[in-house]
């Protein structure tokens, strides 16, 4: 039987760090929905770390899905993952925190837009939507390794690339406050808004 486990290699190196923002952001229980997954490396080291919460784990892709179930089958607080694209109906009534790592740029505009909406819909008052990646500060890269990645992005597709701080922070400003940053390793930042 062959195994369906993917494995993003970005994980090993950003989880930890991720983590320790985790630790102080997310609520001691509930259910936390991590939108795009991928490999579901990420919700199998979370759940692990903190054992108080529900990590509902999501992604549009099959592939990703069976690869998040084959990663966290037999994990105590991880439920099974959830097709979920941000654009369309999202399967998920109610959340006490949302984490989003590495989509906003390998996504089109829509999904940053279809994101924040959900959020808005599913979080309560004084929420956490938490998310990670690269990101231009004032029109300009913070690095010109994300320079780079960002022109490689566009020539993939050229919906995608890094995004503005500002344009983020612009749509989500009617629905939440913040965004609190965290400089991370590799030149990625951590923002956290929460729910008005």
């Amino acid at each position: 039987m062959s195994d369906a486990r993917r494995h993003a290699p970005a994980t090993q190196r950003n989880r930890d760090a991720i983590l320790a923002v985790l630790r102080r952001t997310l609520p001691s229980a509930g259910l936390v929905l991590e939108v795009a997954s991928g490999s579901g490396e990420h919700a199998l080291h979370f759940a692990g770390a903190l054992p108080g919460l529900a990590f509902l784990p999501s992604d549009p892709d099959p592939d990703a899905l069976a690869s998040i179930a084959a990663w966290t089958a037999g994990s105590p607080n991880v439920l099974p993952p959830v097709q979920l694209d941000v654009t369309g109906d999202w399967p998920v009534a109610a959340a006490n925190a949302i984490l989003c790592i590495n989509m906003i740029h390998i996504a089109p505009w829509a999904a940053t837009i279809g994101l924040l909406a959900g959020a808005a819909r599913i979080l309560p008052a004084g929420a956490p939507l938490y998310l990670y990646g690269p990101y231009r500060r004032n029109g300009a890269h913070t690095a010109p390794s994300n320079e780079a990645f960002d022109r490689s992005l566009r020539d993939r597709d050229p919906a995608w690339g890094v995004r503005d701080i500002e344009a983020v922070s612009g749509l989500a400003a009617a629905d939440f406050t913040g965004p609190e940053i965290t400089e991370m390793p590799a030149n990625n930042l951590s923002l956290v808004f929460r729910r008005r």
